[in-house]
């Protein structure tokens, strides 16, 4: 006897739909799987032999094939175990359903004892049933949450076969899995770190602020122990909370990397990634056999932190240029090309030199002219030009360090930031941007508009500087965001003045390498 029931997969971190075509007839006893599966799908045939067995049915001995279609798609993981099962128990019937049943859609990885087990990808597979038409869709008690804030499709939680069984013949009924958007939405908020720990550092907190409010790439450069790292630690308390939309994308990322913890629905603050400088070209852009995420793309709608930047092997920095232009890293492998959101900030710091005290006031640099220019040289002129604030953070002094005077807290800086993006949001109407650092050439023509004086100062600036049109175009970024945190709607000479100055440290590091 011929049945369907209807599954779902993951292809990069999108969702699709897959039918489970299952056919029982007279034979021999084997057990087939067909439509392109891996090696994990194909040892569902005994995980479901165990199940069957455990729950209290009977596993046929004769000739079980199973197709996964759409054949031409390469079928990954654990999460068709569940519509796998219940195709053989409909095909040998074994159980009774209603004409419903094409309307819902199984998810789930089988224990032996026939309970099921949480898997990867489960929001892009509700998100993508929905789209299909689907009414109800059944997954593991610990993935119902992240299914649940997918609204439009009734999701049930699912912990064993046989209440699964008892509840599509009638004889039990699941509840539906609620979502309080709302109540988790207002949650979203991690104060354990909190700029009011930062003892002095005024320029570095503006330029910090500056970054914020406009999504802006940010190079700290000091010696060991100015404060850089704790700095950019606290990025993240002073940026905007995620909205809705941009919760669902990084969720999507987490969930199909498998790192969305268990029961949790959403992930609610903005992510703050801190790789090793150890770190593989493929652990920052993503890859490996069966192509998941990197660093760049689970730093999605927050903060990628690159502490010691030169130490990183060169060709993984140089990865980041293309993502930090184009907000999207696309992977290319001999089974697809997958392609993974990654608008982030991105946040380095770093040393001057090897030993760290080239420039210092007080402390003699013991590195040579050549081990300057060496150390520097590996950070290459393209990754800096993207960079949109680069500054020097100085060394503090004792009377700094010993005020007891607490610093301005995170709470007020970010209140600011909010202000700001909000400002900018108003005049970017129906634009899809969300923060001044995405603006494209056009939208620089159409939104950056700058007083005579600030337009003879950035000319003046542009010669002398001998800048590249990217970075005149960053200029103008980080200019309007200066003007959005005094609510201005015109560029003024001071704020094309102030951003000059956040990208002037080429001339004092860089300059050497020429």
């Amino acid at each position: 006897m011929l049945s369907k029931v209807y599954t779902a997969g993951v292809d990069g971190i999108d969702g699709y739909i897959v039918t489970v075509e299952c056919d029982i007839s007279d034979g021999l006893s084997r057990f087939d799987v067909v439509g392109l599966p891996d090696a994990s799908v194909k040892e569902a045939r005994e995980r479901i032999r165990a199940a069957v067995c455990n729950a209290g049915f009977e596993f046929s001995e004769d000739t079980v094939v199973i197709n996964m279609a759409p054949a031409s798609r390469r079928k990954e993981g654990t999460s068709y175990d569940l519509a796998m099962l219940l195709g053989v128990l409909r095909s040998s019937q074994q159980i009774s359903t209603d004409s419903a049943f094409d309307k819902r859609l199984f998810i789930g990885e089988l224990s032996l004892s026939g309970s099921l087990r949480p898997v990867r990808g489960v929001l892009s597979m509700c998100i993508a049933a929905k789209e299909a038409g689907f009414c109800e869709i059944y997954v593991p008690k610990g993935n119902a949450p992240e299914a649940s804030v997918v609204e439009g499709i009734d999701v049930y939680a699912v912990d064993s076969i046989c209440e699964l069984v008892e509840h599509l013949c009638g004889k039990n009924t699941l509840s539906v899995t609620k979502f309080d958007r709302d109540a988790l939405m207002a949650s979203a908020l991690d104060t354990s770190l909190d700029f009011a720990d930062v003892k002095g550092q005024h320029s570095a907190r503006r330029a910090v602020e500056i970054a914020a409010a406009g999504s802006h790439h940010i190079l700290l450069v000091g010696s060991p122990g100015v404060g850089k790292s704790m700095i950019a630690k606290r990025l993240g308390s002073i940026l905007p909370p995620l909205n809705f939309e941009e919760s669902l994308e990084t969720t999507r990322i987490y969930s199909v990397s498998g790192m969305l913890e268990e029961g949790r629905s959403l992930i609610v603050n903005r992510p703050f990634r801190s790789p090793h400088h150890t770190a593989s070209t493929a652990s920052l852009a993503g890859g490996g056999k069966v192509p998941m995420p990197g660093e760049i793309s689970l730093s999605h709608n927050g903060v990628l932190f690159l502490d010691e930047l030169p130490e990183f092997n060169k060709a993984v920095t140089e990865v980041l240029r293309q993502p930090l232009e184009d907000s999207v890293i696309t992977i290319s492998r001999a089974s697809g090309r997958y392609t993974y959101p990654c608008s982030f900030m991105l946040c380095a710091a770093m040393n001057p030199c090897k030993c760290g005290y080239y420039g210092h006031p007080e402390r003699k640099c013991t590195c040579k002219e050549t081990d300057i220019r060496a150390y520097l040289s590996k950070l290459s002129g393209p990754l800096l030009d993207r960079i949109d604030i680069q500054l020097e953070v100085p060394p503090l002094s004792y009377s700094e360090l010993s005020d007891k005077k607490q610093g301005e807290s995170s709470a007020v800086i970010r209140e600011r930031v909010i202000a700001a993006r909000k400002f900018a949001s108003e005049r970017f109407g129906e634009e899809k941007i969300r923060a001044n650092s995405q603006m494209t050439p056009a939208h620089i023509r159409r939104f950056c508009h700058m007083t005579d004086d600030a337009d003879k100062m950035m000319r003046s600036a542009f010669e002398s500087l001998n800048m590249s049109a990217r970075g005149h175009d960053r200029i103008l970024r980080v200019s309007r965001t200066i003007a959005d945190l005094e609510q201005s709607e015109l560029i003024r000479s001071e704020h094309i003045a102030e951003a000059i100055q956040l990208r002037s440290l080429d001339r004092k590091y860089w300059s050497k390498m020429k």
